[in-house]
């Protein structure tokens, strides 16, 4: 889905950028780009992917770091060569399965938010479209 959305939107920017037709044609499509934008299905999307961003960018870093920290002290502790790397070796697995829990968790996250967009824009869609008649 997301490679036809990245085809769609840059063959329209190449159009644009390519366009021989003047500036009327230019603003033809801008405005027809911006009509697209405020349509309340794609305000949904850019919901959706605002809110995966912000709930990643809020629980990912923290365990990254700490995961970090840890195979770090395990790595520098005492203890033979091969001893420091076991113990790295465990707490970098640890650590893989912390990160990859709060991923699955800001993807639940992302699908609950997907779900209410896709809601609020039927709604929305469904009131504009009573009112208008």
């Amino acid at each position: 889905m997301r490679g036809k959305a990245a085809l769609v939107v840059g063959l329209v920017a190449g159009y644009v950028l390519g366009a021989r037709a003047g500036r009327d044609r230019y603003e033809q499509i801008r405005t027809q780009a911006a009509k697209v934008w405020d349509q309340p299905v794609v305000q949904g999307q850019v919901e959706k992917v605002k809110a995966f961003g912000v709930s990643a960018l809020k629980s990912v870093p923290g365990v990254v770091w700490k995961g970090a920290k840890s195979v770090t002290g395990a790595a520098s502790g005492s203890g033979t060569v091969q001893e420091r790397a076991e113990r790295a070796g465990r707490a970098a697995r640890q650590s893989a399965h912390e990160v990859a829990d709060v991923v699955e968790d800001s993807v639940d996250d992302a699908k609950q938010a997907e779900k209410s967009a896709t809601t609020r824009a039927r709604a929305a869609k469904s009131g504009s479209t009573s009112s208008g008649s």
